[in-house]
């Protein structure tokens, strides 16, 4: 008798059926030589710490850091799980094999071998991976089963992850809470839940930190054309007005009128990140709930399996792509236009070598009918109509510039016109989203110039105010933690980051529920913040490790791969381990600071700061000096600004050769330059006295 165990009863249904397995038994079906069982998602779950000790049950400090020389697995507490997994045991001891047909991830492979491991079993195993739920996709999965040992990687890399998060959000947790928490709440850490976490407060500091300075800038309108200046903002309405005056006084003339075309390419199939994005942007859908609608359409077997993070086909799907799109028959207006020629093979759409367990979420040949939710329909939507869209020719455009002058000032103005909507047909009856609607309104139609041309023109002042950095959004929190931080709009460049993204697509959702129903981060409209108790957690937090979207991303590019043979898993877990070891020393013998979530008491008389001592100086109170917009701030090899990527200021540490202290960086800073500092030096016989200052363009000389 052959034991196949599925993740859940309603795919063991569709999989008993097409097998003949069509007897129902207690917590099973038989028949034709099957037996078709299941679990309940996770059945196990590694063992806590007080199953090591009881003495754990204690968070003191003295027990940390929590290291079990073997982790164990035991059952989730609960009647039904442990029903089930008696079946399951028994199942296991009467068969001659047993074929894995849990979710074909890494999650999936997880909670079976987590289940067959607890059952004892050593019969022989072979694997189900299929990325359909369909009849035909069932049958071809079973005609192909894969030997247990090819997912072995899988399993060690999942597992490699449960220990990761267990050795970090156990010891991290009890760590901070007994340190920082007080008796009032508990200081919650994990390790892509801390790093996310610490890129809203980032964000929220900024936002609350910027300061709204008013700008001028001059405009003029040429034959219906509004045309910019091409110089920097004008700080002052007087300088506007003068600027003005001067450009009254002058002629309008055109020196070069420029158009060229260009080609939109197709937007790419969907990844479970992709699909969550635009799900936010246009329907406000939150991560969590887009998850769940696209896994229902899944388990419908309308859509193809969900988690995953790739945006290509393999090559093998070629031959069955006009029989989907025929099957389409809510989408004829477009599928019929595809289904008259042969449909292009494109490397952008299919490319084997972009492919690991699962390809993009495309639509099955089994279209939906009444059986949809309207929020599954919308999704649905999403899909088919992506998947349409990358077959269409691309979109051609005009792109139209124009550069002038008025006496010595430039102006530019462009344009840009559709020429072939291309695969923009597709959603042409779309409604268009914020984003859409402003690029479109930005628009302008460019009509024909002649370079040389002159004539009068409308100039005017256009008054304006710097914006502070945009709140995130889900869809913008989504993609920042795919790319571990990193603002990257280039589908391409994305793709080569997602390696080194925090969390994984089927986890993410779940990351950013955990922050909102642990209060750390709340939702104002489709806006992200986050709260002061989210704040203090992550000010709390002094090791960067802990923090960092980048060191999180390297990890998460071992456990990958680990997936693919090339890391041992063992050495993934030996350095969580040297790092949980390195971070509880170094907490427990930090110097008392303020408590996250504890009152702390202001003199009544005097709430005023009281005057800095030049050894203890809060750098956020300090404005850079640089961009004068954003305030200072302390890293570990330097002091620089806060929004560092964009102005670019920092002083380090050590400078020529020579450590700095914090009072000799805050001189400088301050007074443009040091004192006359001693043991500068560029080479070892070339020790040098001198006083550091800055340049015009804030670069430290000597």
């Amino acid at each position: 008798m052959k034991l196949c165990i599925a993740e859940k009863p309603s795919v063991a249904r569709d999989i008993a059926k097409v097998l003949g397995a069509d007897m129902p038994k207690q917590g099973y079906y038989e028949g034709n030589g099957y037996c078709v069982t299941w679990t309940f998602g996770h059945l196990c779950t590694l063992k806590e710490p007080h199953d090591y000790s009881p003495h754990f049950k204690s968070w003191d400090l003295v027990f940390l850091p929590i290291i079990p020389q073997n982790f164990g697995i035991k059952l989730i507490p609960n009647n039904g799980v442990e029903k089930q997994f008696k079946t399951i045991e028994k199942l296991v001891e009467d068969c001659d094999e047993v074929i894995n047909c849990g979710d074909a991830g890494q999650e999936g492979e997880l909670i079976q071998r987590w289940v067959l491991q607890k059952a004892k079993c050593k019969k022989p195993m072979k694997r189900l991976w299929i990325s359909s739920l369909t009849e035909d996709a069932i049958k071809e999965g079973f005609e192909t089963l894969k030997p247990a040992e090819d997912y072995q990687n899988l399993y060690l890399a999942g597992n490699a992850r449960a220990i990761g998060d267990w050795l970090l959000g156990i010891n991290a947790t009890r760590l901070f809470t007994k340190k920082y928490g007080g008796n009032k709440a508990v200081l919650s850490i994990g390790r892509v839940q801390t790093p996310t976490l610490a890129m809203l407060v980032q964000r929220q500091k900024e936002i609350d930190a910027f300061q709204t300075e008013e700008y001028w800038e001059l405009k003029t309108k040429y034959r219906d054309v509004v045309f910019n200046a091409a110089i920097d903002r004008l700080k002052s309405l007087d300088k506007a007005e003068k600027g003005l005056e001067y450009l009254k006084q002058h002629l309008f003339e055109i020196l070069s009128f420029e158009i060229k075309e260009g080609r939109e390419k197709n937007p790419r199939l969907f990844d479970l990140t992709a699909l969550q994005v635009e799900a936010n942007k246009k329907y406000g859908f939150s991560a969590e709930n887009t998850l769940k609608y696209i896994q229902s359409l899944y388990e419908k077997k309308h859509t193809t399996y969900p988690r995953v993070d790739t945006t290509y086909l393999s090559d093998s799907l070629y031959p069955k792509i006009a029989g989907i799109l025929a099957s389409m028959k809510f989408y004829t207006e477009w599928t019929n236009v595809l289904l008259s020629q042969p449909i292009p093979k494109s490397k952008a759409v299919f490319d084997d070598s972009k492919v690991t367990d699962h390809h993009a979420i495309i639509p099955t040949e089994i279209p939906p009918t009444s059986n949809l939710s309207k929020e599954e329909k919308l999704i649905y939507d999403l899909v088919a109509k992506r998947f349409i869209a990358v077959f269409y020719p691309e979109c051609k455009i005009s792109n139209t510039l124009v550069e002038a002058q008025v006496g010595t000032i430039p102006f530019k103005a462009s344009g840009r016109q559709i020429l072939e909507m291309g695969w923009r047909e597709v959603y042409a009856k779309d409604k268009k989203d914020d984003s859409e609607k402003k690029e479109k309104d930005e628009e302008q139609s460019i009509p024909e110039f002649v370079i040389g041309e002159k004539g009068e023109h409308e100039p005017l002042i256009h008054q304006g105010k710097t914006s502070p950095p945009k709140p995130y959004t889900e869809a913008t929190l989504l993609r920042a933690m795919e790319t571990a931080g990193k603002q990257v709009e280039d589908e391409e460049l994305r793709e080569m980051l997602k390696n080194n993204g925090i969390g994984r697509p089927s986890t993410r959702a779940n990351i950013i529920e955990t922050l909102f129903k642990r209060k750390y981060i709340d939702r104002k409209k489709k806006n992200i913040f986050a709260t002061t108790v989210g704040i203090e957690l992550i000010d709390t937090i002094e090791d960067e490790l802990l923090k960092s979207p980048e060191l999180t991303g390297e990890w998460e590019s071992k456990l990958r791969k680990i997936e693919k043979g090339e890391y041992e898993a063992n050495h993934f877990k030996d350095e969580l381990i040297q790092m949980v070891t390195d971070l509880t020393r170094k907490v427990i013998h930090e110097k008392p600071k303020v408590i996250a979530h504890q009152e702390v008491e202001v003199p009544k008389e005097k709430k005023e700061r009281a005057p800095r001592k030049p050894t203890s100086i809060i750098w956020e109170d300090e404005d850079c000096p640089k961009c004068k917009k954003s305030k200072l701030m302390k890293g570990k090899t330097a002091i620089g600004c806060s929004d560092f990527k964009v102005c670019g200021f920092k002083v380090g540490f050590e400078v020529f050769g020579k450590k700095l202290t914090e009072k000799q960086i805050f001189d400088l800073i301050k007074k443009g330059k040091t004192s006359k500092l001693k043991g500068f030096t560029t080479h070892p016989e070339n020790i040098e006295e001198g006083v550091l200052s800055f340049d015009e363009n804030f670069s430290l000389i000597l």
